[in-house]
């Protein structure tokens, strides 16, 4: 593909006439870099000096309006030609394909309708990488992640590809749009129906496995229904199901259970849609996502009255996603200095963020792909139905060990083709080693002295123009969101020198 195009944050207008924006008063003031800093780094996929400084003169709250102004519900990108396939076209793919009795250099049959998921999945997840580079405005790119995470659906499940991209595209369009819109977006989902085995749920034979999954994860969470809720839940959701010829939701109507249910202490001839009506009534399905948004972009430790305050907003707001992201980026908790570096990055955040902030050309986004999935984290593959468990467990001294290694690479690189082919192809981290060497983020602060000897030639960074030009203290503050816990790290040396001290430092690895 062709290089990817530069975003930019503060490009475009702010859309004063929308209800939740306030007019800024005459008099502004400068939020400042480190304030520019921690909101790009917590809505972004990292930022460079430029981008910093340039909000760095902007009014805070008006930064905040213009950032969730900034919305467009389709991606940038052009997509796959196969994205829009009915299921009955890729069936007939898959036996055309196994007709050729392809075999491997062994002798063995390949299995053709695997090998097509594999590619289209690549494909896929490539595609996504792509726009998160490109795009200009990240925000939406990291809540369509965080949406992934929390409805989540995998390709080695769901198998039938097209339908995980549209239910990307829902979860674009819904990314700062309505929360109520989106939980019964999914519940039609052919992709959630097809991975949590809706297709199955039939009135003679209920599957629970979505209902399940509703109330545990993405709604009330565990301590708040009954057993008998779950099954009466999904009894209520029987025969919906996915067309086999088309891949889309259909309702079998002949296939539900139309009898009474009682289901949290309500009773009734419920439907699907009866049921997520009273869930979305009920207060805990508003604190949950809350809870949720606050691990993800302020701390690891919810506030139990500001999430009953922000839940109450949430509610109130008929579960509109830009008042609820505004007030929670607008809380004192939010700009705490305590906050900032409290957080670890992810994988996708650690790889994309990198590769923007250094502007490196991406001809093809596979290795990168490749280094998140040794990272633990791959597009449209998360581990099982409750998403990536994030925070500390992204940080183990294996993961460490690799994270710091691509770092290496990247510092070297004129282009993301130019890393190293070995370290594009890590393999993941053992689960078992993972949970044994779990580490939280104070505990990496020892790490790099141990690890100096990583560092190896990559000891002065390739600045590109994103980069270039740029003083050596701002560059560090640029980098990292708080001290470097090496105090080498930028204290002599040329700019590259310091770019390269900075990101092999373990504050690299937070946001």
């Amino acid at each position: 593909m062709a290089r990817l195009g530069r975003r930019f944050f503060v490009s475009g207008a702010v859309a004063l006439a929308a209800p939740w924006v306030t007019r800024p008063s005459l008099a502004v003031s400068a939020m400042g870099f480190d304030d520019a800093r921690h909101l790009l780094s917590r809505t972004a996929f990292g930022a460079t000096p430029a981008e910093i400084a340039a909000l760095a003169s902007t009014d805070y709250t008006a930064a905040v309006d213009r950032l969730l102004a900034k919305a467009r519900p389709q991606a940038a990108s052009p997509v796959p030609d196969w994205t829009n396939e009915p299921l009955s076209a890729l069936r007939e793919r898959h036996r055309e394909a196994q007709s050729s009795r392809s075999k491997t250099a062994d002798g063995k049959p390949v299995n053709e309708a695997a090998r097509i998921v594999r590619e289209e999945g690549s494909q896929l997840s490539n595609w996504w990488v792509e726009e998160m580079l490109a795009t200009d405005q990240p925000l939406v790119e990291k809540m369509t992640l965080f949406w992934h995470s929390h409805f989540t659906s995998s390709i080695q499940k769901v198998r039938y590809v097209p339908a995980l991209y549209r239910q990307n595209v829902l979860f674009r369009r819904e990314a700062l749009g309505n929360f109520a819109t989106l939980l019964k977006a999914v519940a039609h989902d052919p992709a959630m129906l097809i991975y949590l085995d809706g297709v199955r749920n039939v009135a003679k034979q209920p599957n629970e496995n979505f209902a399940r999954e509703l109330l545990e994860l993405f709604t009330l969470g565990e301590g708040h229904y009954s057993e008998a809720d779950i099954k009466n839940a999904a009894r209520a959701f029987t025969g919906w199901s996915v067309d086999r010829d088309s891949g889309r939701f259909v309702d079998r109507m002949r296939l539900h259970d139309a009898g009474e249910k009682t289901f949290l202490g309500q009773s009734g001839h419920f439907t699907g849609d009866d049921i997520l009506a009273i869930l979305l009534r009920h207060p805990r399905t508003a604190e949950t996502i809350v809870e949720k948004l606050w691990r993800e972009f302020i701390s690891f430790t919810p506030d139990p009255h500001e999430v009953k305050r922000l839940a109450g907003l949430f509610r109130g707001g008929n579960y509109e996603m830009r008042p609820l992201l505004r007030a929670l980026f607008l809380s004192p908790a939010f700009r705490d200095p305590a906050n900032r570096g409290a957080l670890i990055k992810s994988p996708i955040e650690l790889v994309v963020g990198t590769v923007h902030v250094f502007g490196l050309p991406v001809p093809d986004a596979t290795p990168l792909v490749r280094m998140m999935a040794g990272l633990g984290q791959t597009p449209f593959a998360p581990p099982n139905v409750k998403g990536w468990p994030g925070g500390e467990s992204w940080i183990t001294t294996s993961t460490l060990l690799l994270r710091q290694q691509f770092l290496r690479r990247l510092i070297e690189a004129t282009t993301v083709s130019s890393l190293d082919g070995n370290m594009a192809m890590m393999p993941r981290p053992g689960r078992r080693a993972d949970r044994r060497q779990q580490m939280s983020a104070p505990s990496m602060a020892p790490y790099p002295v141990e690890g100096r000897s990583l560092r190896g030639p990559a000891d002065e960074a390739h600045l590109g123009p994103t980069l270039d030009g740029v003083d050596k203290a701002t560059l560090l503050r640029a980098l990292l969101s708080r001290a470097p816990v090496d105090p080498a790290a930028g204290a002599a040396g040329s700019p590259g020198a310091v770019v390269a001290a900075a990101m092999l430092d373990p504050a690299y690895q937070l946001k």
